[in-house]
C-alpha cells in the first residue's frame, strides 16, 4: 500500500488534468483510444503491449 496526497493536491491538479491545452501532458497517456464495444481487443493489446499501448481509454 502507497500514501498519496490526493486530498492536498486534487483541488490544485484536476483543473490541469480536465484542460483542453493539456499542460501535464496526460493525453499522451491514453493510447490507444476506443470505443466500449472494443474492450476485449483493448485488453489484448494493453495485456501484450502492442501499438506501444500504455493505457487503454474506452468510450461509451
Amino acid at each position: 500500500m502507497g500514501q498519496a496526497h490526493v486530498k492536498r493536491w486534487v483541488d490544485v491538479l484536476m483543473p490541469m488534468v480536465a484542460d483542453d491545452t493539456d499542460p501535464l501532458g496526460v493525453m499522451d497517456l491514453a493510447t490507444p483510444r476506443l470505443p466500449l464495444d472494443q474492450a476485449p481487443h483493448g485488453y489484448e493489446i494493453f495485456q501484450k503491449k502492442r501499438d506501444g499501448a500504455i493505457k487503454v481509454l474506452l468510450t461509451p
